[in-house]
Protein backbone atom coordinates (compact mmCIF):
# COMPACT_ATOMS: atom_id res chain seq x y z
CA UNK A 1 0.00 0.00 0.00
CA UNK A 2 1.41 3.56 -1.16
CA UNK A 3 1.51 6.47 1.69
CA UNK A 4 -1.41 8.43 0.39
CA UNK A 5 -0.42 12.40 0.86
CA UNK A 6 -1.65 15.65 0.44
CA UNK A 7 0.18 19.27 0.30
CA UNK A 8 -1.84 22.27 1.68
CA UNK A 9 0.61 25.71 1.12
CA UNK A 10 -0.37 29.09 -0.34
CA UNK A 11 2.60 28.89 -2.50
CA UNK A 12 2.55 27.33 -6.00
CA UNK A 13 6.29 27.07 -6.18
CA UNK A 14 6.53 25.14 -2.88
CA UNK A 15 3.71 23.34 -3.77
CA UNK A 16 5.64 22.50 -6.78
CA UNK A 17 8.73 21.39 -4.75
CA UNK A 18 7.34 18.91 -2.48
CA UNK A 19 5.27 17.44 -5.76
CA UNK A 20 7.77 16.64 -7.86
CA UNK A 21 9.66 15.37 -4.88
CA UNK A 22 7.18 12.69 -3.94
CA UNK A 23 6.42 11.50 -7.44
CA UNK A 24 10.29 10.18 -7.13
CA UNK A 25 9.53 8.35 -4.11
CA UNK A 26 7.73 5.34 -5.23
CA UNK A 27 6.26 4.47 -1.75
CA UNK A 28 4.77 7.67 -1.64
CA UNK A 29 1.05 8.85 -3.58
CA UNK A 30 0.29 12.26 -3.66
CA UNK A 31 -3.55 12.36 -3.53
CA UNK A 32 -4.60 16.40 -3.94
CA UNK A 33 -3.29 20.10 -2.84
CA UNK A 34 -4.71 22.86 -1.93
CA UNK A 35 -3.42 26.15 -1.90
CA UNK A 36 -5.70 27.10 1.07
CA UNK A 37 -6.12 25.10 4.61
CA UNK A 38 -9.92 25.50 4.29
CA UNK A 39 -10.04 23.48 1.07
CA UNK A 40 -7.88 20.96 2.96
CA UNK A 41 -10.19 20.67 5.68
CA UNK A 42 -13.07 19.91 3.69
CA UNK A 43 -11.35 17.23 1.63
CA UNK A 44 -10.28 15.32 4.79
CA UNK A 45 -13.68 15.37 5.81
CA UNK A 46 -14.40 12.48 3.20
CA UNK A 47 -11.17 11.36 2.37
CA UNK A 48 -8.41 9.46 4.26
CA UNK A 49 -4.98 10.74 4.06
CA UNK A 50 -1.81 9.37 5.66
CA UNK A 51 0.40 12.23 5.68
CA UNK A 52 0.15 16.13 5.20
CA UNK A 53 2.70 18.27 4.14
CA UNK A 54 1.63 21.67 5.73
CA UNK A 55 2.74 25.22 5.65
CA UNK A 56 2.12 27.21 8.51
CA UNK A 57 1.37 31.03 7.08
CA UNK A 58 -1.91 31.04 5.10
CA UNK A 59 -4.65 33.07 4.70
CA UNK A 60 -8.05 32.61 6.86
CA UNK A 61 -6.83 29.62 8.65
CA UNK A 62 -3.15 29.05 9.81
CA UNK A 63 -1.52 25.52 9.53
CA UNK A 64 -1.16 25.52 13.55
CA UNK A 65 -5.43 26.18 14.01
CA UNK A 66 -5.49 23.75 11.43
CA UNK A 67 -3.84 20.92 13.44
CA UNK A 68 -5.90 21.97 16.13
CA UNK A 69 -9.25 22.13 14.40
CA UNK A 70 -8.32 18.11 13.54
CA UNK A 71 -9.84 15.32 15.46
CA UNK A 72 -7.65 12.61 14.08
CA UNK A 73 -5.09 13.98 12.52
CA UNK A 74 -2.72 12.32 10.25
CA UNK A 75 0.75 12.34 10.42
CA UNK A 76 1.93 16.27 9.75
CA UNK A 77 4.95 17.46 8.30
CA UNK A 78 5.44 21.22 8.28
CA UNK A 79 7.07 22.98 5.51
CA UNK A 80 7.74 26.50 6.22
CA UNK A 81 9.97 29.32 5.95
CA UNK A 82 10.12 30.06 9.57
CA UNK A 83 11.71 28.12 12.37
CA UNK A 84 10.03 30.05 14.75
CA UNK A 85 7.19 28.01 15.01
CA UNK A 86 9.24 24.59 15.68
CA UNK A 87 8.41 24.14 19.34
CA UNK A 88 4.88 25.15 19.30
CA UNK A 89 4.23 22.91 16.27
CA UNK A 90 6.17 19.74 18.04
CA UNK A 91 3.72 20.01 20.72
CA UNK A 92 1.17 19.55 18.70
CA UNK A 93 2.85 15.94 18.00
CA UNK A 94 4.09 16.93 14.60
CA UNK A 95 6.24 14.62 13.04
CA UNK A 96 8.74 16.45 11.30
CA UNK A 97 9.53 20.36 10.83
CA UNK A 98 11.17 21.04 7.41
CA UNK A 99 12.45 24.62 6.92
CA UNK A 100 12.03 25.96 3.21
CA UNK A 101 14.43 25.84 0.85
CA UNK A 102 13.55 22.09 1.46
CA UNK A 103 16.89 19.88 -0.33
CA UNK A 104 15.64 16.53 -1.33
CA UNK A 105 17.66 14.61 0.99
CA UNK A 106 15.73 16.83 3.48
CA UNK A 107 12.68 15.49 2.65
CA UNK A 108 13.90 11.80 2.15
CA UNK A 109 15.36 11.55 6.50
CA UNK A 110 11.20 12.84 6.60
CA UNK A 111 9.99 10.42 4.63
CA UNK A 112 12.25 7.97 6.19
CA UNK A 113 9.89 9.15 10.07
CA UNK A 114 6.84 8.52 8.16
CA UNK A 115 7.69 4.79 7.65
CA UNK A 116 9.06 4.45 10.80
CA UNK A 117 5.92 5.56 12.60
CA UNK A 118 3.66 3.75 10.01
CA UNK A 119 5.33 0.66 10.89
CA UNK A 120 5.31 0.91 14.58
CA UNK A 121 1.77 1.71 14.58
CA UNK A 122 -0.10 0.14 12.00
CA UNK A 123 1.17 -2.96 12.18
CA UNK A 124 0.61 -5.86 15.34
CA UNK A 125 4.03 -6.65 17.33
CA UNK A 126 3.56 -10.31 15.42
CA UNK A 127 3.84 -8.23 12.33
CA UNK A 128 6.19 -5.96 13.01
CA UNK A 129 8.80 -9.16 13.55
CA UNK A 130 7.84 -10.62 10.52
CA UNK A 131 8.70 -6.62 8.69
CA UNK A 132 11.78 -6.22 6.66
CA UNK A 133 12.62 -2.53 7.10
CA UNK A 134 14.18 -0.73 4.40
CA UNK A 135 15.23 3.02 3.47
CA UNK A 136 15.53 5.12 0.67
CA UNK A 137 18.56 6.23 -1.03
CA UNK A 138 18.99 8.79 -3.89
CA UNK A 139 21.30 7.05 -6.38
CA UNK A 140 21.45 9.45 -9.35
CA UNK A 141 19.46 12.62 -10.00
CA UNK A 142 15.96 10.80 -10.75
CA UNK A 143 16.30 7.31 -9.32
CA UNK A 144 15.29 6.09 -5.68
CA UNK A 145 16.41 3.13 -4.19
CA UNK A 146 15.00 0.20 -2.18
CA UNK A 147 17.63 -0.81 0.27
CA UNK A 148 16.76 -3.46 2.94
CA UNK A 149 18.06 -2.80 5.82
CA UNK A 150 19.32 -6.66 7.13
CA UNK A 151 20.94 -6.62 3.54
CA UNK A 152 23.39 -4.24 4.43
CA UNK A 153 26.73 -4.74 5.18
CA UNK A 154 29.45 -1.55 5.34
CA UNK A 155 28.68 2.09 4.90
CA UNK A 156 32.02 3.89 3.72
CA UNK A 157 32.54 7.55 3.93
CA UNK A 158 33.98 9.00 0.92
CA UNK A 159 34.08 12.79 1.72
CA UNK A 160 30.61 14.28 0.98
CA UNK A 161 29.57 10.65 -0.56
CA UNK A 162 28.75 7.16 0.84
CA UNK A 163 29.07 4.09 -0.42
CA UNK A 164 26.64 1.68 1.37
CA UNK A 165 27.84 -1.77 0.65
CA UNK A 166 24.92 -4.47 0.57
CA UNK A 167 24.42 -8.18 0.07
CA UNK A 168 22.73 -6.94 -3.67
CA UNK A 169 25.44 -4.74 -4.78
CA UNK A 170 26.83 -1.59 -3.85
CA UNK A 171 25.46 1.92 -4.25
CA UNK A 172 27.34 5.43 -4.34
CA UNK A 173 24.79 8.25 -2.56
CA UNK A 174 25.14 11.92 -1.38
CA UNK A 175 25.43 12.16 2.24
CA UNK A 176 27.29 12.31 5.29
CA UNK A 177 28.32 9.05 7.65
CA UNK A 178 26.62 11.17 10.55
CA UNK A 179 23.54 11.86 9.21
CA UNK A 180 23.06 8.33 7.48
CA UNK A 181 24.08 6.39 10.32
CA UNK A 182 21.20 8.68 12.77
CA UNK A 183 18.49 7.11 10.20
CA UNK A 184 19.18 3.70 11.16
CA UNK A 185 18.54 1.56 14.00
CA UNK A 186 21.14 1.67 17.11
CA UNK A 187 20.78 -1.76 17.83
CA UNK A 188 21.72 -3.18 14.60
CA UNK A 189 24.18 -0.57 13.11
CA UNK A 190 27.36 1.19 14.76
CA UNK A 191 29.92 3.60 14.35
CA UNK A 192 33.67 2.06 14.15
CA UNK A 193 35.63 4.45 12.76
CA UNK A 194 34.56 7.83 11.07
CA UNK A 195 34.99 6.50 7.73
CA UNK A 196 32.80 3.69 8.68
CA UNK A 197 29.29 2.46 10.30
CA UNK A 198 28.67 -1.14 9.85
CA UNK A 199 25.83 -3.69 10.68
CA UNK A 200 26.45 -5.99 13.87
CA UNK A 201 25.26 -8.89 12.41
CA UNK A 202 27.17 -9.50 9.54
CA UNK A 203 30.45 -9.20 11.53
CA UNK A 204 32.38 -12.47 11.07
CA UNK A 205 35.18 -11.87 13.38
CA UNK A 206 36.81 -9.20 15.96
CA UNK A 207 40.45 -9.45 16.32
CA UNK A 208 42.63 -6.85 17.98
CA UNK A 209 41.51 -3.53 16.77
CA UNK A 210 39.75 -4.51 13.97
CA UNK A 211 36.38 -6.26 12.59
CA UNK A 212 35.92 -8.55 9.26
CA UNK A 213 32.81 -8.75 7.55
CA UNK A 214 32.79 -10.87 4.06
CA UNK A 215 36.65 -10.88 3.56
CA UNK A 216 37.50 -7.59 4.37
CA UNK A 217 38.84 -6.18 7.33
CA UNK A 218 38.08 -2.70 8.77
CA UNK A 219 39.77 -1.08 11.16
CA UNK A 220 38.11 0.25 14.60
CA UNK A 221 38.99 4.02 15.47
CA UNK A 222 40.45 4.54 18.59
CA UNK A 223 37.91 6.46 20.00
CA UNK A 224 35.30 4.16 19.43
CA UNK A 225 37.12 0.87 20.11
CA UNK A 226 35.64 0.68 24.02
CA UNK A 227 31.96 0.94 22.57
CA UNK A 228 32.18 -1.37 19.65
CA UNK A 229 33.65 -3.91 21.16
CA UNK A 230 30.89 -3.51 24.38
CA UNK A 231 28.09 -3.46 21.92
CA UNK A 232 29.18 -6.32 20.43
CA UNK A 233 29.73 -8.24 23.79
CA UNK A 234 26.53 -7.27 24.61
CA UNK A 235 25.17 -8.54 21.34
CA UNK A 236 26.29 -11.96 21.74
CA UNK A 237 24.16 -14.54 22.92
Amino acid sequence: MKIKCLIIDDEPLAINVIKNYIEQIEDLELVNTFSNSIEGLNFLKNNTIDVIFLDINMPVLDGINFIKSLENPPLLIITSAYDQFAIETYELDVLDYLVKPIEFPRLMKAVNKINKRLNNTTKTPQENSKENPFIFVKIDKKKMKKIFLNEILVIESLKDYLKISTTSGKFIIHSTLSDFTSLLPERDFIRIHRSYTIAIDKIDAVEGNSIEIEGLRYVIGRSYIDEVKQKILNSSI
